[in-house]
């Protein structure tokens, strides 16, 4: 799979005929629109909404994602009437604009703890054709080894591309994700180049073993289980 990220800044209008909608709206999957839980955010649901409503009749399949951001700093009352207060007013303004079920989806996030790479999981699942296939094979895979939760991680961005379709809850992401950032600080410690092996046999050896490695770790009560895959 090979995803692009363009970064636009949100106070631009694309749509404006100073710039050509189709060639950067055209091969888009997704729309990731930032909003500043802490800041007024009416203009940019203004601006959000309008984007919505001008795209979806010339590029029906493009996925939309609202990442509410910042709201780890306010405090639990206030941040649920804050992303409450935001999904009511996108959902009001599509409504009156004629879109009753328009495909938008909304992720609280924070650069201090997983949500935002909870967030970008989501969203990277959605564009992800073979998910349900995936699902179903982390759940037969679930069901046989008796796991809690399967996950399919890209190690280096610590985004998973798919689960099982059990309940899902950040601390189980946490635990994994954390996991995966200490494997990767001891193999950038102690590892070794394999391809620098000029023994046959052990050059053989590494080869069969770097298709497929297991690790197991007993950790906060979970044993954790992972086995990486390399493409």
């Amino acid at each position: 799979m090979d995803f692009q990220i363009w970064d636009l800044p949100g106070q631009i209008d694309y749509l404006s005929g100073s710039f050509s909608i189709s060639s950067i709206f055209g091969n888009v999957g997704g729309i990731i629109w930032v909003i500043d839980a802490q800041d007024n955010y009416m203009e940019p649901i203004g601006r959000f909404t309008d984007t919505v409503v001008q795209l979806t009749d010339l590029y029906p399949e493009i996925k939309y994602s609202v990442f509410i951001h910042k709201t780890d700093s306010l405090t639990e009352d206030y941040r649920e009437d804050t992303i409450r207060d935001v999904m009511q007013k996108i959902s009001d303004e599509l409504f009156d604009n004629g879109l009753e079920n328009p495909p938008v989806n909304y992720y609280p996030t924070s650069i201090y703890d997983h949500t935002i790479f909870e967030a970008f999981s989501k969203v990277i699942q959605g564009l992800v054709p073979q998910l349900p296939t995936y699902e179903t094979l982390l759940d037969t895979v679930a069901a046989t080894c008796r796991f809690q939760k399967v996950y399919i991680f890209d190690v280096m961005s610590k985004v998973y591309i798919a689960s099982d379709t059990k309940p899902s809850d950040i601390s189980s992401y946490e635990l994994c994700s954390d996991f995966i950032n200490a494997i990767m600080d001891i193999s950038n410690m102690y590892g070794w180049d394999r391809k620098q092996e000029t023994d046959s046999f052990e050059r053989g050896k590494d080869s069969a073993s770097q298709t497929a490695e297991a690790i197991v770790c007993s950790t906060k009560g979970y044993t954790v289980y992972l086995r990486e895959l390399n493409a």
